[in-house]
């Protein structure tokens, strides 16, 4: 029996998320596509442990997953026939043999995601289907203060889409943020001109359903003056309620750390 593990990039645009229930439409998530040409690669009922859950629309620049197989197909040999029957918006960049003992899901350290949101009064329509639009540029001082009280272990069942009393404790290690100037290629351009692009990075021991989007979008209302920095302490204490607010393509799970 191998342990196989996957990293994978998937682009979520047209997918259910990862992985959903069958009834809520098992047949238009990620996994179920991963999952079924494994199935016919191997002729057995494979079950895939994926580092992540990413949500609907959001993608992933390196998904972990691992299953396990009696096939005798090496590691190469998967991801050269996963690459060639999987849909164009599914790849996988690498594939090896791990211990036994290896389960994605259950070892992971921490999860990484970001944020990408344009900020020139421009929409760059080639970079549109990764990257939220936002002009202009929100308020950095005031989210860095927000970032400042949600870092830490806390309850963050407030910023989730699902509702369960227990299991809702994480631990927000990081929040980041980085202004970027893209590219531009005209001879004329500006070199002094200020930043046009905005990343925020998360990084915590695991995040629970919508809780990097919902802690996105309360960053993004206090950047720009809709909620003050204080109304994350209101949002902990049940006085108000998280939003979604942003866009969802936005998002890319960016790494998983073992």
């Amino acid at each position: 029996m191998q342990n196989i593990r996957l990293t994978l990039q998937y682009s979520g645009s047209r997918y259910a998320g990862w992985q959903r229930p069958e009834k809520d439409g098992y047949e238009k998530t990620v996994s179920y596509k991963v999952m079924s040409v494994l199935q016919k690669m191997t002729g057995e009922d494979i079950c895939l442990y994926a580092g992540a859950k990413t949500a609907p629309g959001v993608h992933a620049l390196a998904q972990t997953v691992n299953f396990f197989t009696g096939s005798m197909l090496s590691p190469g040999q998967f991801r050269t026939n996963l690459n060639r029957y999987l849909p164009q918006d599914i790849a996988v960049l690498d594939a090896v043999s791990v211990p036994d003992r290896f389960r994605a899901d259950l070892n992971a350290l921490s999860r990484t995601y970001e944020y990408r949101i344009c900020t020139a009064p421009v929409y760059d329509i080639f970079t549109a289907g990764y990257t939220a639009h936002l002009f202009p540029m929100p308020h950095i001082d005031r989210m860095k203060k927000a970032a400042d009280m949600l870092i830490g272990k806390h309850d963050f069942g407030c910023f989730s889409g699902i509702r369960k009393k227990k299991g809702t404790e994480k631990n927000l290690l990081d929040i980041r943020f980085e202004l970027v100037r893209e590219n531009r290629t005209s001879a004329a351009e500006n070199t002094d001109s200020p930043a046009d692009a905005l990343i925020i990075t998360l990084t915590a021991d695991d995040f629970l359903y919508q809780m990097p989007l919902r802690l996105v979008s309360a960053l993004l209302e206090i950047g720009q003056g809709q909620r003050t920095p204080e109304n994350i302490l209101d949002i902990f204490a049940g006085r108000e309620k998280s939003s979604i607010s942003c866009e969802t393509k936005g998002l890319l799970l960016r790494s998983i750390q073992y």
